[in-house]
């Protein structure tokens, strides 16, 4: 079963209304004295967002939470949701410009930020951290689009173009080409469906859904898409 962003959100919160939240969180509150002001989960993660409130003192309990996080135990599950709850704003930001650049089908770039979020979280080095939430986030976003780049590298070079499944002939020059450089490429080879073909080749979209994506019908995917191939066809036959 596949969870969109909206789901995991929504998950998180009904999990920081249970009972066994919230004695995980007066634990973790009992550990670290700068969290004994907040009653609950609810005002402490309104103060996390709050505009007006001390970047500073943000950070402060954010190292607190952090550190909790790092315990096996129902306070450092509850110290998590805390920390993804509060970094959700950038969290959410970065979900949407990842699935702006296609790095990924939605629901996998979904639980791929909410595991990398979990995985930055628990091993972060306090020591050499200055502001937490910006570095966390950072390290997120940088991550999930190495991942990609490093996917859409091996396809490239491994099965760069399945000629049985698309009925043409797809040659990558350089197989070290950055998925930027790539485009730019195939744009130089065959114009303004470079973006479509790499959508289905590389990506695995299918005709249609690439052709969603950029506005197109079906019918209309389909006839630019053979019509890229027939230019690439045309490339291939006259180097050979």
């Amino acid at each position: 079963m596949s969870f969109t962003w909206h789901d995991f959100h929504g998950n998180l919160m009904h999990s920081s209304s249970t009972l066994n939240f919230q004695r995980g969180f007066a634990t973790v509150r009992t550990s670290h004295p700068g969290l004994a002001r907040f009653a609950d989960p609810a005002a402490l993660l309104d103060h996390l967002h709050r505009g007006d409130a001390s970047s500073a003192k943000k950070n402060t309990i954010l190292a607190g939470l952090i550190e909790s996080a790092k315990s096996d135990d129902r306070a450092g599950d509850c110290a998590l949701t805390l920390i993804l709850l509060a970094l959700w704003p950038g969290l959410d930001g970065v979900f949407r410009r990842s699935r702006a650049r296609h790095l990924g089908q939605v629901d996998e770039l979904a639980s791929e930020i909410l595991a990398r979020a979990t995985t930055a979280i628990r091993g972060l080095d306090l020591t050499r951290v200055n502001w937490i939430a910006a570095t966390i986030l950072k390290n997120v976003e940088r991550d999930v689009l190495r991942a990609h780049n490093r996917e859409t590298s091996r396809q490239s070079v491994q099965d760069p173009f399945d000629a049985d499944l698309h009925g043409g002939i797809f040659e990558v020059e350089d197989p070290e080409l950055e998925p930027g450089k790539l485009l730019a490429e195939l744009t130089r080879l065959i114009g303004v469906d470079a973006d479509l073909v790499l959508r289905v080749i590389i990506d695995g979209y299918t005709q249609a859904e690439a052709g969603q994506q950029l506005g197109l019908s079906e019918p209309a995917a389909r006839k630019r898409f053979q019509r890229a191939l027939k230019r690439l066809r045309d490339h291939a036959e006259q180097k050979s």
